[in-house]
């Protein structure tokens, strides 16, 4: 038995009908072929008439499958889909007022707050300024050495602050994600299962913006 490549058999079938024989057998996978003599009982089997010229030369050919039936998926198999992509967000890299720390965040302009003037590491104004009386000649440093400026009224002194934010580069916004992805991949890891479904989100959404990476 011979079997029958797909694209002579094409070359075939446009020209005129006539004579010879040709075995058309689907597999149980979905595979078909082409071949001179009938199909294996578990195949179905369709016929095809070809000429008497093209027959004889399409007989010596070997076995092959039809182009669009080529590596067809099989058992319920699906070819996983792509990596939704997303724009890399703008991050910046902010310096806390109050106690020096840095962070990173999505908000290059943080909302004033206010801090107790004793928290800050330097006062905005003189002491006699902050504490003299309103219109009078204010306070000298020896009458704040007296104890005339107390702990307590410093720090019940309050004043407006705001963190001060730089933007990121690429490079240190993509340095950035993966240090988030990897210690989210932690906690999805640990956490109990009714506790994943934002991780997961989280996940998918740290990957699909470090495909801009």
């Amino acid at each position: 038995m011979r079997r029958l490549p797909a694209l002579l058999l094409f070359i075939a079938l446009s020209g005129p009908a006539a004579a010879g024989t040709v075995y058309k057998c689907r597999g149980a996978g979905g595979t078909v072929t082409y071949q001179d003599a009938p199909c294996a009982k578990t195949q179905q089997q369709q016929t095809l008439q070809l000429p008497d010229n093209q027959a004889t030369a399409l007989s010596a050919a070997s076995a092959t499958t039809e182009p669009d039936e080529i590596s067809r998926p099989t058992g319920g198999s699906s070819i996983p889909s792509p990596t939704p992509v997303a724009p890399l967000v703008q991050l910046y890299r902010c310096l806390h007022a109050v106690d020096g720390s840095t962070y990173v965040s999505s908000n290059g302009h943080p909302q004033p707050f206010l801090a107790p003037l004793g928290m800050l590491g330097a006062l905005p104004t003189s002491l006699s300024q902050a504490y003299g009386q309103r219109g009078g000649p204010g306070i000298s440093a020896p009458e704040a050495n007296r104890g005339h400026i107390t702990s307590g009224l410093v720090a019940n002194n309050y004043v407006w602050v705001q963190d001060q934010c730089r933007p990121l580069s690429v490079p240190e916004i993509c340095h950035e994600l993966r240090d988030q992805q990897e210690q989210n991949a932690r906690k999805l890891q640990r956490a109990f299962k009714s506790d994943r479904p934002p991780l997961q989100r989280r996940d998918d959404e740290l990957r699909a913006q470090l495909t801009n990476c």
